[in-house]
């Protein structure tokens, strides 16, 4: 996954925000790739959610949206929103072909999300809250509204409320450094949630990106410029370009955004 060597990039309709049809998109979301025998507008959508419907049991997907210059929020916190609201159908769309979504604790604190599937048709998956120190609050959506299962990932000495919605497990590790990106993918697929998308914040996306278990990883670009906020992707770099990471790569135009899904599992 390191080197600049895979630079073949495939541009899918990179100006259509165009929506699937109902029956096409019930197929995608249940796991089959509709044939067309005609061009139609779902064509470039069907191509683009092709290789995550056929990626099989095992997939591990991370996504975040930023502005050109690199930054998911403003210095306030502030990231409603980033990108438009055909980035955001995208998302959920991802949302409905995994069996977990994986939020860091800030992301929970932050934005209060809701992680379900609303724009789209479909199951909301299992949420995943990594929250070590169990420092969301016990108001938060996740934690009360019982729109899906929950699992509060903590560790074993953080204290917790002593009542719980019942939507809620609580698993605990023995320490934040064991709570790894491979512990992560191991704790979720014991219980039977093997297609993962793992969605912010910055800091939790770059986690998985530096250990490189990704199979995916989609970027959304927005034409804005911050200046200054809460960064987006930052791992440990390269001192020479050349050893840059890299792989294969697609583009797709969601509205006035692009996002970028670079393939590492054809790196491997």
């Amino acid at each position: 996954m390191s080197g600049q060597e895979p630079r073949d990039t495939a541009v899918i309709n990179p100006n259509s925000s165009a929506g699937l049809s109902e029956p096409v998109w019930e197929s995608l979301r249940n796991g089959s790739v509709p044939e067309l025998a005609l061009p139609t507008s779902d064509g470039p959508l069907i191509e683009w959610y092709r290789p995550l419907v056929e990626a099989g049991e095992r997939l591990v997907i991370a996504q975040l949206g930023q502005s050109m210059d690199g930054f998911i929020a403003s210095r306030t916190g502030d990231a409603c929103f980033v990108t438009g609201e055909e980035d955001r159908t995208h998302l959920h769309r991802l949302r409905a072909i995994v069996d977990a979504v994986v939020v860091g604790a800030q992301t929970v604190s932050a934005d209060d999300c809701q992680l379900t599937v609303r724009a789209v048709s479909g199951e909301n998956p299992t949420r995943v809250i990594l929250d070590p120190k169990a420092r969301v609050p016990e108001t938060s959506n996740l934690l009360t509204d019982g729109a899906a299962p929950t699992l509060w990932i903590v560790t074993e000495e953080a204290e917790i409320p002593s009542t719980l919605a019942d939507h809620v497990e609580v698993v605990r590790v023995a320490s934040a450094a064991e709570l790894t990106p491979a512990k992560i993918l191991q704790i979720l697929a014991e219980r039977g949630l093997t297609r993962v998308l793992i969605e912010g914040g910055g800091v939790t996306v770059s986690d998985f990106v530096q250990a490189q278990v990704l199979d995916r990883l989609m970027v959304t670009s927005a034409p804005v410029l911050i200046g200054d906020g809460v960064p987006g992707l930052r791992f440990s770099g390269t001192d020479k370009l050349s050893e840059a990471l890299s792989a294969p790569t697609r583009r797709m135009g969601f509205g006035q955004d692009v996002c970028t899904d670079f393939d590492f599992s054809a790196t491997r």
